[in-house]
């Protein structure tokens, strides 16, 4: 997929009734109100050479951003990058975090993120490079549900 087609993905999941909670094949998470869906997936990584992994991080990195920088054209300018290590921590606490919240803060350690008044949505990109023996993968999360 190019930039356009992650977009349109987005545009659609934006669109797209979350009242059910019926995920996609590509939703990584999806409930009543929220879907976290992949856009794009590396692969091999966890069982090649690990050497590959920062230079791929990379590239996914540098790709959130390219769409992040395409959504502020569209949207106006996101949120200041929201770190995710709290909510961890007040997850080990024992606090309730919403879904889709509380399952991004696993996977990713900041977030690109939006109120899309609009569409009266939050979309967030982020990506989910922290397990080593895992695939990295650029999330992005649509949700009605606010951030915590």
């Amino acid at each position: 997929m190019d930039s356009a087609e992650y977009l349109a993905t987005i545009d659609s999941l934006c669109a797209l009734d979350l009242t059910a909670g019926h995920g996609e094949s590509d939703a990584v998470v999806a409930g009543p109100g929220y879907r976290v869906v992949e856009l794009m997936v590396s692969h091999g990584l966890p069982t090649g050479d690990a050497s590959g992994r920062i230079p791929t991080a990379e590239d996914f990195h540098a790709l959130k951003d390219h769409l992040a920088q395409r959504l502020n054209e569209r949207w106006g300018e996101q949120q200041p990058p929201w770190g995710t290590v709290t909510l961890g921590v007040r997850l080990d606490r024992g606090e309730e975090i919403p879904e889709p919240w509380a399952t991004v803060s696993v996977l990713v350690d900041e977030l690109h993120l939006w109120h899309v008044e609009h569409a009266d949505r939050w979309v967030a990109l982020g990506v989910a490079d922290r397990e080593e023996n895992d695939e990295v993968r650029l999330l992005t999360v649509v949700t009605h549900v606010d951030p915590p």
